[in-house]
């Protein structure tokens, strides 16, 4: 059994987007506000979090864990990639932290980031990482559970996401091959973007998101990486099928 947190359901700007008058920006639902898309996973001792973008920070203080096992990513854009430095709390108590990775992502870390990765005459103050470089066609352990990487295509970007036991997490898809869709047999939840209402290139809108989850076929169907141009969470909530679920900020679900 594995617990997943939803640290963050918004797309790249967040929910209120800066200076917006959107009505959804000015909700007072709390699940209509929504940090940027990223995700832990708890189980037995360990505490995985899926991409670390701007608002970590904040999430890990929401979330109030006290360690980090690792970091997966899942591809290089700033909304997932940005909160990197603010892993320095638990590297001064725990290490090295642990980032998985493709070598395309750990290629741009090292650019934006390379006060981390550099060994000689190191600022004290940086944290340092251990990295695990990873790829689509190749299962590895991560805190004694198998981990299948799936690639998915955002707009024309290779991309990848993760199945963990029967939890499978796929963010920024907008196209996923046949031979992908095999790894996500049998799910008994699965997390896919949904950005809006809208056609949009690069990310599925609501009605492909329905679509893919209905050719995946798992138990339950959680959306994240959502637009305020989805809507009002309780509105869009009320029209969706069953056992199809808008995502929030800090709603925990369980998976076996």
């Amino acid at each position: 059994m594995i617990e997943i947190i939803f640290l963050g359901t918004g797309t790249s700007q967040g929910i209120p987007t800066i200076g917006s008058t959107h009505p959804v920006c000015q909700s007072q639902n709390p699940k209509d506000k929504r940090l940027r898309a990223s995700l832990a996973i708890k189980w037995n001792r360990f505490f995985f979090v899926i991409d670390c973008g701007p608002d970590f920070r904040q999430q890990m203080l929401n979330c109030g864990t006290k360690k980090l096992d690792g970091i997966l990513y899942t591809h290089e854009h700033a909304d997932h990639t940005a909160g990197l430095d603010d892993i320095r709390p638990f590297y001064f108590r725990q290490g090295e932290i642990n980032l998985i990775l493709t070598k395309k992502v750990l290629c741009f870390l090292r650019k934006r980031f390379d006060y981390i990765f550099e060994s000689y005459n190191k600022y004290p103050g940086a944290p340092s990482v251990k990295v695990k470089i990873i790829n689509k066609n190749k299962k590895f352990i991560l805190g004694n559970k198998e981990i299948i990487p799936v690639e998915v295509l955002h707009g024309q970007l290779p991309i990848i996401g993760y199945r963990i036991d029967n939890f499978a997490y796929l963010t920024d898809v907008k196209s996923i091959s046949n031979t992908e869709i095999l790894k996500l047999k049998n799910l008994d939840v699965l997390v896919i973007n949904a950005l809006r209402k809208e056609e949009h290139h690069s990310h599925l809108n609501l009605d492909e998101a329905l679509l893919l989850s209905r050719k995946i076929n798992p138990k339950k169907t959680y959306l994240t990486h959502i637009s305020h141009h989805m809507g009002f969470h309780d509105e869009i909530q009320k029209a969706l099928p069953k056992n199809i679920y808008i995502a929030y900020d800090n709603l925990s679900i369980r998976s076996s």
